[in-house]
């Protein structure tokens, strides 16, 4: 099993994603150097912020251009915290678009769902029902 998770987007822009995702997680990256900005999660997990241009220039022409998948969500980060509102309505106020208000789920969590900067899917939920069965949608 792994020792620990990284969880990278690429961004257009490095360090606007950065200053939206201090601002949303209400930390500072642990980690902020041209071409990478990581801030710790839960359990260790370190969630990236990579310039597409990056990515494209390290894995060379075999990697489909994110930079031409834009706007189009490519991935969805799900993060589980004590107080989903107040994420949420910190991601709503850097820039995010609210996708579904703070609602209780059928897999018996309260998520609320934005579109961050660059287009990636990000929900901030807490477990309302820990008996529930937990699975997706």
């Amino acid at each position: 099993m792994t020792t620990g998770s990284h969880f990278i987007l690429y961004v257009a822009d490095q360090r606007l994603s950065a200053a939206f995702y201090a601002a949303v997680l209400g930390m500072k990256p642990r980690l902020d150097v041209p071409g990478m900005t990581e801030f710790v999660l839960a359990h260790g997990s370190i969630l990236g912020l990579m310039p597409e241009a990056s990515i494209e220039r390290l894995l060379g022409p075999a990697l489909p251009k994110p930079s031409e998948a834009r706007g189009v969500p490519r991935a969805e980060l799900y993060l589980v915290v004590l107080d989903p509102e107040v994420h949420h309505a910190r991601a709503l106020a850097a820039g995010a678009k609210e996708l579904s208000p703070m609602s209780l789920r059928s897999w018996g969590h309260e998520a609320a769902y934005s579109l961050d900067l660059d287009g990636h899917v990000l929900a901030f939920a807490a477990d309302r029902n820990p008996k529930a069965v937990h699975h997706s949608a």
